[in-house]
């Protein structure tokens, strides 16, 4: 192989991995769903697309987040409802999955074991799972925990799961800083997240690195490692496949 031949591989190696950075950094990204906190609604082994441009990019829409600038760009609001990738305030490196509840200005409290925001409790409505839910090691049964289908005010209805055995039956009235949004997960008594003031907490706009758009792969890695193909017909959910998620 000549040394021509040579420098134009090593040139297009170089423009595939720029034009691969810019979609990464500013189009689309993939992640994967390592934790069982969005359960229904996300499972562990799914692999999804966020959108960076739905908020806007800050320095987190770059890979290593460097601290070049200290803003958010084309800022765009993110609606309640939305499933959103952030990069956790404890260390601004860690990426978190949640639903975001919370916008600046609002007031967060469960009393009871029932959701109100702004002093108004959220509408919900009792429905039957017929799967179990995980919450790390533990499977818990359809008759161990209550779902829901919750309605924020804006519309936006989802799937929300609470233990029967709640570790959260009342809490204090959570207030929302400005240009900060509150986060939770929709596995409700199995998901670190706002509520959780010392370790995640109020997560500031510029932590936002993008909305979740779509399932294009999802595995069970109970059933097999990804890699093990031949164990695919088990693994794979197939029904999960370009499964949308916020519409």
């Amino acid at each position: 192989m000549n040394k021509n031949k040579i420098l134009e591989n090593f040139k297009s190696i170089i423009y595939a991995g720029i034009i691969a950075l810019i979609i990464r950094s500013f189009l689309f990204q993939p992640f994967y769903i390592p934790s069982s906190s969005m359960e229904p609604n996300l499972l562990v082994g799914d692999r999804l697309f966020v959108s960076k441009y739905s908020y806007g990019y800050s320095r987190h829409s770059l890979p290593f987040s460097p601290k070049i600038f200290n803003k958010r760009y084309f800022n765009t609001n993110a609606s309640r409802g939305d499933i959103v990738v952030f990069k956790t305030p404890a260390d601004n490196r860690t990426d978190y999955i949640k639903r975001l509840i919370g916008l600046p200005g609002d007031i967060i409290q469960i009393i009871n074991g029932d959701l109100f925001l702004n002093n108004k409790i959220i509408k919900r409505k009792k429905i039957n799972l017929k799967e179990s839910i995980n919450c790390g090691a533990r499977k818990i049964k359809p008759n161990e925990y209550n779902a829901y289908e919750e309605t924020l005010p804006n519309g936006n209805k989802y799937i929300a799961v609470y233990d029967s055995v709640s570790t959260m039956i009342n809490t204090d009235k959570y207030i929302v800083p400005s240009k900060h949004y509150f986060f939770m997960g929709d596995n409700r008594d199995c998901s670190k997240d706002s509520r959780f003031l010392s370790s995640v907490g109020y997560v500031s706009s510029e932590n936002l690195v993008g909305k979740a758009r779509i399932i294009f792969l999802s595995n069970d890695k109970t059933k097999g490692n990804i890699f093990k193909f031949w164990k695919w017909n088990s693994s794979i959910r197939a029904e999960r496949f370009l499964k949308t998620i916020n519409e």
